[in-house]
């Protein structure tokens, strides 16, 4: 992902969340540091390292093999081979039963069903900016993946009633093939510091690595570095900057 968005400190925002609008007034904000996340690296971090598998610029150019002597293109699988059919992952992340008598679940689902009308009332509640209805529609149907975070309350008085409020959402842009970058990760105020961020995005994460993309990446405000390294993140490897663009007066 090359384009540069500025992130925009806010206090009511959860610990994983990541503004997408490129705004006037961002100018002149210090870009916030670029994550990188590699497969196989949850499981060998450290307190003080966090050292990517493999070079990542050799990743990046994945799609030619190097030999001794010459660079062989690799031949592009047939069409039928690359549209792979992605089935959408629903569950059921926690259940309980509220002071009212009411049972409530948390449902996590990758199928991308989510209103613009819901989320921009969630944008609201974590204190983003509002933007353009048609731009967040846009922005949805653009996405590689689209991860939502639903409460659905059952009453305990009437029977087949329910409620279903949307409380979360993190979505991903990706080439299909290498490299996905993470956005928008927000949580409800009011379901926060219950480890549903975590959940979250760790369920991204593996969504990402189970459809072969292993180069993932996201855009973090520095009170939540410390949040993205215990999830196997690491800033700027190899000496590698996320570049931002402005245009210049």
């Amino acid at each position: 992902m090359v384009a540069a968005f500025a992130v925009t400190p806010s206090s009511s925002i959860c610990g994983v969340c990541i503004p997408t609008a490129c705004r006037p007034e961002a100018r002149g904000v210090v870009p916030a540091p670029r994550f990188f996340h590699s497969r196989n690296q949850a499981n060998r971090r450290s307190a003080t390292a966090w050292s990517l598998k493999a070079g990542l610029w050799d990743s990046l150019k994945s799609g030619f093999l190097k030999t001794s002597n010459s660079t062989e293109t690799v031949e592009p699988l047939s069409t039928a081979l690359e549209e792979e059919e992605i089935v959408p992952e629903e569950l059921v992340l926690l259940e309980r039963t509220l002071p009212d008598g009411s049972t409530e679940q948390i449902l996590f689902s990758s199928a991308g069903d989510i209103d613009v009308y819901d989320l921009q009332a969630l944008c609201d509640k974590v204190g983003w900016p509002r933007r353009p209805l048609t731009k967040i529609a846009a922005s949805l149907r653009n996405s590689y993946l689209v991860a939502t975070l639903h409460s659905i309350t059952r009453s305990s008085e009437t029977e087949g009633e329910e409620r279903k409020q949307l409380i979360g959402m993190a979505r991903a842009t990706s080439d299909h093939a290498f490299n996905a970058t993470i956005w928008d990760v927000l949580v409800d105020p009011s379901y926060q510091g219950q480890g549903l961020g975590k959940t979250l995005m760790e369920k991204v994460i593996r969504t990402l690595l189970q459809r072969d993309i292993s180069n993932i990446t996201l855009f973090a405000d520095s009170k939540v570095v410390d949040f993205y390294k215990n999830m196997g993140f690491e800033a700027d490897p190899q000496g590698i900057k996320g570049m931002f663009w402005y245009p210049r007066v």
